[in-house]
C-alpha cells in the first residue's frame, strides 16, 4: 500500500528560518569563502616572487572587475567571519543567550562586517589614489 499524497519531510513546509540558524550558514560559508579567497592571496604572493611578468598576470586578473568583485566578496567574509566568531566566543563564555541579546548582537555582526567592509574600501581607495 503506497502513499503518493504524503510529504518525506513535513517539517520543511512549517519550518522558517530564524536569523540565528541563517548567521550560522553563512558563518560556515564565509569560513569557505575564505579558504578558497586565502589560495587566491597565495597565488598572487607567489607571483609577487616570480617576477613582474607573473606580477602583472596576476595584477591584470585581481584588477578586473570580476577579481574586484571576489575581493570585495572576500573582504566581506573576513569581517562577518571575524565578527561572529567575536559573538560565538562570548556565547563559549556563556553569555549572550537570551533571545533578545541574540538577535541584537546577530544584527550587530551585520551591520559590523558591512560597516567594517565599506571603511576598508574607501581607506584603500584613498590609499591608492583611486586606481
Amino acid at each position: 500500500m503506497a502513499i503518493d499524497n504524503r510529504p518525506l519531510s513535513p517539517h520543511l513546509q512549517v519550518y522558517k528560518p530564524q536569523l540565528t540558524s541563517v548567521l550560522s550558514i553563512l558563518h560556515r560559508i564565509t569560513g569557505i569563502a575564505l579558504a578558497i579567497g586565502t589560495l587566491l592571496l597565495v597565488w598572487w604572493l607567489i607571483a609577487a616572487a616570480s617576477g613582474p611578468d607573473y606580477y602583472d598576470t596576476a595584477q591584470r586578473c585581481i584588477g578586473s572587475t570580476m577579481g574586484r568583485i571576489l575581493l570585495l566578496g572576500w573582504t566581506y567574509a573576513l569581517f562577518y567571519h571575524l565578527a561572529n566568531g567575536i559573538r560565538h566566543l562570548a556565547w563559549d563564555s556563556g553569555r549572550g543567550f537570551e533571545l533578545n541579546t541574540a538577535y541584537l548582537t546577530g544584527w550587530l555582526v551585520i551591520i559590523s562586517s558591512i560597516v567594517l567592509t565599506i571603511v576598508t574600501w574607501i581607506a584603500g581607495y584613498v590609499v591608492m589614489g583611486g586606481s
